[in-house]
């Protein structure tokens, strides 16, 4: 049995696989006021739909939904497989709070109860 398929049907999987990989993540890049949809997502990179992903390069914000999880330098690597790889030459996590910059003592009371005096 031989295991040919036509490049009409070899990119309609294609076109399939790529249309699977976006339903299943809720991952997002916003780069530039635009947002892209990650295919997959590694420890030191992401990738993005090649045929939409434009060739972004510098500071982007990962996102999981509404969720800002990173802030990233990131750089283009490789074109491979329908899919633009992206590498991580920075990927800080979000903070959803400022950074002090004192310690917070352990027993230090979260708030001042007034009453009659």
């Amino acid at each position: 049995m031989t295991t040919y398929l036509t490049d009409e049907m070899r990119q309609g999987v294609q076109r399939a696989r790529k249309l699977a990989a976006a339903s299943k993540t809720r991952l997002h890049v916003e780069a530039d006021g635009q947002t892209h949809r990650v295919l997959r997502r590694w420890d030191n990179g992401f990738a993005l739909d090649a045929d939409t992903a434009p060739h972004l390069r510098g500071n982007v914000d990962l996102y999981d939904g509404p969720r800002h999880i990173y802030q990233c330098l990131i750089i283009a690597s490789e074109q491979e497989g329908g899919e633009m790889r992206f590498e991580y030459k920075r990927a800080t996590a979000a903070r959803q709070t400022a950074p002090v910059d004192f310690e917070r003592d352990r027993d230090a009371p979260s708030g001042l109860i007034s009453g009659p005096v």
